[in-house]
């Protein structure tokens, strides 16, 4: 089998349940170290390498603002750009994904915050090499026993791909603070929107 053979396979084969656990927000997620886990053995079996970089970016961004003597004009977004390459010493393939960094998270050091979305970077370059998708766990479904669900998904409005609504899932995105499936549960999200939320 080649490379992408592999990669197949591995995608095909992977399970990386949501075996953490946010009380606060009363939700299951997986961490990067859960895919990495998961995936070790399958790497061993195809004789594959798997190595995540990630490094800091500043984009200059302006915006202007109605209140006055408030200027915004070329402030620095920090985000951490992670790349997942998978390698058999020939060929390589490789997905990168993007978080931003809130330097002033409360609760947090920088040290933290630097982490964390370094973490989350990681975490999403690697669901898209080997296509984990949230939607697709038991948990997106799973009511842990509840009878009720919040709302249908026909009563549901569909997420629009810019604008407030969307700016503000993204940025929740983002900051780690809900998943895809918890956006899913206040909109409907269509595969176009999910990609550029996850973009």
């Amino acid at each position: 089998m080649d490379i992408y053979e592999k990669l197949v396979d591995i995608q095909g084969r992977l399970k990386a349940p949501k075996n953490q656990r946010n009380n606060f927000g009363n939700y299951n997620y997986r961490s990067c170290e859960d895919i990495l886990e998961a995936v070790k053995p399958l790497l061993t079996e195809h004789k594959l390498v798997l190595t995540i970089n990630d490094f800091i970016e500043n984009l200059n961004v302006s915006f202007s603002t109605t209140k006055k003597d408030e200027s915004y004009e070329n402030q620095g977004i920090l985000f951490v750009h992670a790349t997942a390459t998978l390698s058999d010493g020939e060929k390589t393939i490789s997905v990168s994904a993007q978080a931003g960094i809130d330097v002033n998270k409360k609760g947090m050091d920088i040290a933290q915050s630097f982490g964390s979305s370094s973490s989350y970077a990681r975490k999403y370059a690697l669901n898209g090499l080997f296509l984990i998708d949230d939607t697709k766990d038991s948990d997106a479904t799973n009511t842990h026993g509840k009878t009720a669900v919040n709302a249908s998904e026909s009563d549901l409005e569909w997420l629009p791909k810019s604008g407030a609504k969307f700016d503000n899932a993204k940025s929740a995105l983002k900051s780690g603070k809900v998943s895809l499936t918890d956006i899913r549960k206040k909109y409907k999200v269509s595969k176009e929107v999910a990609n550029l939320l996850n973009s």
